[in-house]
């Protein structure tokens, strides 16, 4: 039986571990990156535990505790287990499916289990090559903002390395400054994680973009990966009111240093931000990774 006491909390020290994990079992949402978790743990405290070969993760937000779908060989005893578990441990939503082929490998196991969506935590899925080029007329006023820039700002763009990540660092002093991180919980968080990933960039594994204009940065990427085609935009940073359109600018750039490597880029969900689904969605995404989860009631009655 499956013991919440036996979860441990996702740390550098894991990285290996969910490397060679990760390269059997392929993920395709950002929240179960290796990165996502280490950098985010101060708020969602993602924890885990070995069993059957497979990896269960949880996360804990404010308090409240939910399980995710076992990360291996289909072992159906392993999901009853889990499903046992969250519904001794978890919230009011204790299951959370982060992943299409195991959403429906769970409603294979349990078809009268209802499954709801969670839209405002879809990842955005582009092509690499769409959001590097800009061809075409749905990316037309786009390109002419990154043309724009291009006439206005003599800019450079480099990776971000050892010799330039303190640099990185204090863009980001300034950045947080500038949104007033330390006002909203969320951005707080936000602040949190991203100078972690800042300081630990290269224990996690992780790689980014800068955007130069006169030798100063204007602009960040963070990014490492989430499969063998698939790369994921942890974070992205820029100044917008002191370089116009700069974010396009750090997008495409970005998407341009990936595509001789990764055919998709995952820009994470939108949280059900109208400005932000907005942007994601005027990129054209190739597809969404979505996510269902079980609700405490429908388990009960399905599962037991």
């Amino acid at each position: 039986m499956l013991r919440f006491a036996d979860f441990k909390p996702v740390s550098l020290d894991d990285r290996d571990l969910f490397s060679e994990h990760y390269r059997q079992f392929p993920q395709v949402h950002s929240d179960n990156t290796f990165a996502n978790m280490v950098c985010w743990n101060h708020y969602a405290d993602y924890r885990f535990t070995e069993a059957e070969g497979a990896i269960v993760l949880s996360s804990t937000i404010d308090g409240v505790t939910a399980f995710r779908m076992p990360i291996g060989p289909r072992n159906p005893d392993l999901l009853e287990d889990v499903i046992d578990l969250a519904l001794r441990e978890g919230g009011e939503i204790p299951l959370r499916v982060l992943d299409p082929v195991n959403k429906a490998w769970l409603q294979e196991l349990y078809p009268n289990l209802p499954l709801h969506e969670n839209r405002d935590f879809f990842d955005y899925i582009y092509h690499t090559e769409d959001l590097a080029e800009l061809a075409g007329k749905g990316y037309a006023t786009i390109r002419r903002q990154v043309n724009r820039f291009g006439r206005e700002y003599a800019y450079t763009v480099e990776a971000i390395t050892k010799e330039n990540i303190n640099e990185v660092w204090e863009f980001l002093v300034v950045w947080c400054e500038w949104r007033d991180c330390d006002s909203e919980p969320i951005l707080a968080a936000e602040k949190e994680a991203i100078l972690f990933a800042v300081n630990n960039f290269f224990a996690i594994g992780l790689e980014g973009w800068i955007v130069r204009i006169g030798g100063t940065i204007g602009a960040i990427s963070v990014v490492g990966p989430v499969n063998a085609s698939m790369a994921v935009v942890h974070f992205e940073k820029a100044l917008p009111e002191t370089y116009r359109n700069i974010y396009k600018v750090i997008t495409t750039e970005t998407a341009a240093g990936l595509r001789d490597r990764y055919r998709y880029v995952n820009r994470e969900c939108d949280m059900g931000v109208a400005g932000l689904r907005e942007s994601k969605t005027r990129y054209h995404p190739a597809y969404m990774v979505e996510v269902h989860s079980a609700t405490r009631d429908d388990l009960e009655a399905c599962c037991r």
